[in-house]
């Protein structure tokens, strides 16, 4: 079971390439500025609503998470936006990412944001079966603005 910890100031070494892999899956590359600015307000600790955490085996980060607490229309509690999830590929199948999810949970949850949702591409079908098992299929469609 890997270890689940907050985002420090110290991990940006390692933080930076999981997240640029993650990135590369989704076929998508951004400037440094946004790295940098990312980091720096995931790891502020005036900064309550956007948060990160690393899964380590070991003494090595094997996958991250990246969530957002916002308030809601529907909703007098705030709730919570998991936004970026990401094992490396050799640890796939073996908890990290239920690990990394729960972990969120149990940050909502202390938060007092217990509602949790995210999104995925249709064809990720790999986490998508973790997915199945650790929440539920909505039949909302994202659109965004050209």
């Amino acid at each position: 079971m890997p270890a689940i910890r907050p985002l420090t100031a110290a991990d940006r070494q390692v933080w930076t390439p999981l997240w640029r892999a993650y990135l590369a899956f989704y076929e998508t590359e951004l400037p440094e500025a946004v790295y940098a600015t990312s980091f720096a307000r995931m790891t502020d600790p005036l900064v309550s609503d956007y948060q990160g955490m690393l899964a380590w085996d070991g003494d090595r980060a094997v996958g991250l998470v990246h969530y957002i607490f916002h308030r809601h229309g529907w909703r007098i509690e705030p709730v919570t936006y998991l936004q970026d999830l990401y094992a490396v590929p050799e640890v796939r199948g073996q908890g990290v990412g239920r690990a990394l999810i729960e972990a969120v949970y149990a940050a909502a949850d202390a938060a007092g944001a217990p509602s949790v949702y995210w999104m995925t591409q249709e064809f990720n079908t790999e986490a998508r079966k973790l997915y199945d098992r650790v929440g539920t299929l909505t039949p909302f469609v994202k659109y965004q603005r050209p």
